[in-house]
């Protein structure tokens, strides 16, 4: 007989970019795929300063440091795994303690210590760290856990329509 497994969740990172900078939205879900909590940011616009200091890095900064590991700490439900839809954000999962992959779009160039990982729920796979070699297998692991049914991309959508929403009756301003 085997023992339950603890119900799983999954934060969802989506980052979008807009004149005044890049704003992030962060689902977390059960397993099923229905919500648990959400967040987002308002508009991140780098400084000159900022830009000269951080040269190639900034988009790493913006992106891990100061949206994403922001987000997942303000956040009281705790994931397993994050999942992104920005390959430049996987350098978030070496700031927090679960695997963080990027769900792969075509055209988007690979990231220099990116690794592909085939899934059934990723057409063209998942990202992950090279940093990390314990990661395919943990997502994996857990990947097996979640509904069938959930499309790993598809809360993305969800994502952008509850920021516009929040946009739409001025919430983006108090939300952090």
């Amino acid at each position: 007989m085997s023992l339950p497994t603890a119900p799983l969740s999954l934060g969802f990172l989506a980052f979008l970019p807009e004149p005044s900078g890049w704003v992030g939205g962060y689902l977390v879900t059960n397993g099923w795929g229905r919500p648990l909590e959400f967040r987002l940011t308002t508009a991140v616009q780098p400084n000159r300063v900022q830009t000269a200091l951080y040269g190639p890095t900034l988009t790493e900064y913006l992106l891990a440091d100061v949206i994403g590991k922001t987000l997942v700490e303000k956040t009281a439900a705790k994931p397993d795994l994050i999942v992104t839809d920005t390959a430049d954000a996987l350098p978030l999962r070496a700031r927090v303690e679960v695997p963080v992959v990027a769900v792969r779009t075509a055209g988007v160039p690979l990231p220099a210590d990116g690794v592909v990982v085939p899934h059934p729920r990723a057409p063209l796979g998942l990202l992950v760290s090279g940093r990390h070699p314990a990661d395919p297998a943990a997502v994996a692991a857990l990947l097996e856990r979640i509904d069938p049914a959930v499309d790993l991309a598809e809360p993305f959508a969800r994502i952008r329509e509850a920021v516009a929403e929040a946009r739409k009756s001025g919430a983006v301003n108090r939300v952090a």
